[in-house]
C-alpha cells in the first residue's frame, strides 16, 4: 500500500524524523492562508502517488500568498502525467504547501527489504533529487549501501559511516545519526517496505531536512496498522487492483493481451513467462489462491473482463485444495452471467479434474481445453492474435 507525500511525513514526523513545515490543500484559498502563515515565500506540490512530479509541472516555487493561490489553482484538478503514471496521468485533488528552505545539498537516503539478504538495507547517495534507477544505471559506485541486522537493530556506528560517505562533517554527523536512526525506527515500526527521502537536504545552517518522503507498507501486515489502512487512497489506485484487493485476489493489471488466472504465485509467474515464450504478452497477474471459492473464481473472471486490452483468457489451474470442478463451476457461471465473446483456453490438472473437463464440455459453451501449459499457452496466443 502506498500513501501520499504529506501522510509519509506526517508518519515520519512521529517517529522523530524531521520535515518542513507543511499544510495540505484543496483549494486556493487554503494555499493562499498556508502562504500566509509561513511568510510567504512557499513550494506547491501536487499530491499523487507517483514519482517526476516537478517535471510534470506538479511542484512550484510560490513567492507570496497571492502567487500561491495562484499555482494552487492550475496544479489542483489538473491531469498530471510523469514517468510513473504512464500516458493516462492522474488527477490532482490536493496539494501540500511547505515553507521554502535554504538548500545547501541535496542528497539521497532510502531504505528497503532486500529480498535476497533477508534484511532491511540502507541506500544512501550523493546525487539527491535523481532517480536511484539513473544513478545506479550511470553511477553505481556513488550508491552506499548499510545492511541491518533486524535481531539487532540499526547501529550507531552504521550511521554515521553513512554519513561519513556522504560527506557530512561535525555537528551534522551527529544529526545525520539522529535522522537515520528515526528513519529505521519508522520503518521498522509501521511494517514499511519502502521509506524513500529524494532529496534529503542539508541546510545552509547544517540542518537535515526530508524535503520529499515516499512510504509504502506491506499489505500483509497492515491488521496491525488500521491507522495506516485508514490513509488509503482508492482515486490513487487502478480500479480493478482495488476491487480485486477487497475480494481477497491477488490482482496486478499489465499491459498486455491475454488474461491469466491461475491458483497459486509461482505457477501464475510460470504461466506468464510461458505466454511470453510462446509469442504473447500477460494482460494481468491473478492468484485466486489455493482454496479460492466458485465465488472467489467468478470474480476473479469479472476482473480480467474488465481490462479492454484483454483478447483472449488463459485459466491454469492446478487442482490441490481448490477442485478442479469447482474452477469450472465459477468459470461456466461467470461466462454465462458476464456473456463472454473473448476465447477462453482452460488447462486443468489434478483434484476431480476429469470431473472439470466434463462439466466444461457439457455446459455447451465454447471453451478451448489444453492439454498441458504449452499447449495452452500456444492456444491462447494464437487466438489472441486471431482476436486482434
Amino acid at each position: 500500500m502506498k500513501v501520499h507525500e504529506y501522510q509519509a511525513k506526517q508518519i515520519l514526523a512521529r517517529y522523530g524524523v524531521a520535515v518542513p513545515r507543511g499544510e495540505v490543500a484543496a483549494v486556493p484559498e487554503e494555499a493562499r492562508a498556508t502562504a500566509q502563515k509561513f511568510g510567504g515565500r512557499v513550494v506547491v506540490k501536487a499530491q499523487i502517488h507517483a514519482g517526476g512530479r516537478g517535471k510534470g509541472g506538479g511542484v512550484k516555487l510560490a513567492n507570496g500568498p497571492d502567487e500561491a493561490a495562484e499555482v494552487a489553482s492550475k496544479i489542483l484538478g489538473m491531469t498530471l502525467v510523469t514517468h510513473q503514471t504512464g500516458p493516462e496521468g492522474r488527477v490532482v485533488h490536493r496539494v501540500l504547501v511547505e515553507e521554502a528552505l535554504p538548500i545547501a545539498r541535496e542528497l539521497y537516503l532510502g531504505l528497503v527489504v532486500d529480498r535476497t539478504a533477508g534484511r532491511p538495507v540502507f541506500m544512501a547517495s550523493t546525487e539527491g533529487g535523481v532517480e536511484i534507477e539513473v544513478v545506479a544505471t550511470e553511477h553505481p559506485e556513488k550508491i552506499l549501501k548499510e545492511f541491518v541486522d533486524p535481531a539487532v537493530g540499526f547501529q550507531a556506528f552504521q550511521a554515521r559511516k553513512l554519513a561519513f560517505g556522504l560527506g557530512l562533517e561535525g555537528e551534522t554527523v551527529s544529526e545525520a545519526v539522529r535522522f537515520f536512526s528515526a528513519l529505521y525506527r519508522a520503518f521498522e515500526a509501521t511494517d514499511a517496505s519502502l521509506a524513500e527521502i529524494n532529496p534529503l537536504v542539508v541546510t545552509q545552517a547544517g540542518k537535515l531536512l526530508a524535503l520529499d518522503a515516499k512510504m509504502n507498507f506491506d499489505d500483509n501486515a497492515l491488521f496491525r496498522h488500521p491507522e495506516i489502512r485508514e490513509l488509503r487512497d482508492p482515486d490513487e489506485e487502478d480500479p480493478l487492483e482495488l476491487k480485486a484487493s477487497r475480494s481477497s485476489l491477488n490482482y496486478i493489471r499489465l499491459d498486455g493481451e491475454v488474461g491469466c488466472m491461475v491458483n497459486g504465485a509461482g505457477l501464475a509467474m510460470a504461466t506468464m513467462d510461458i505466454i511470453q515464450y510462446a509469442g504473447g504478452s500477460p494482460a494481468n497477474f491473478l492468484d485466486v489462491g489455493g482454496g479460492a471459492s466458485e465465488e472467489q473464481v467468478r470474480r476473479g473472471f469479472e476482473i480480467i473482463l474488465g481490462d479492454p486490452n484483454v483478447r483472449a483468457v488463459l485459466i491454469n489451474i492446478f487442482g490441490g485444495i481448490m477442485r478442479c470442478d469447482i474452477v469450472a463451476n465459477g468459470v461456466v457461471s461467470a461466462t454465462k452471467t458476464l456473456g463472454v465473446k473473448i476465447p477462453i483456453v482452460v488447462r486443468l490438472e489434478g483434484t476431480n479434474v476429469e470431473l472439470g473437463q466434463k462439466i466444461l464440455r457439457d455446459s455447451g459453451l465454447n471453451f478451448t481445453v489444453a492439454k498441458n501449459m504449452r499447449d495452452a499457452a500456444e492456444k491462447v496466443v494464437a487466438l489472441s492474435k486471431a482476436k486482434n
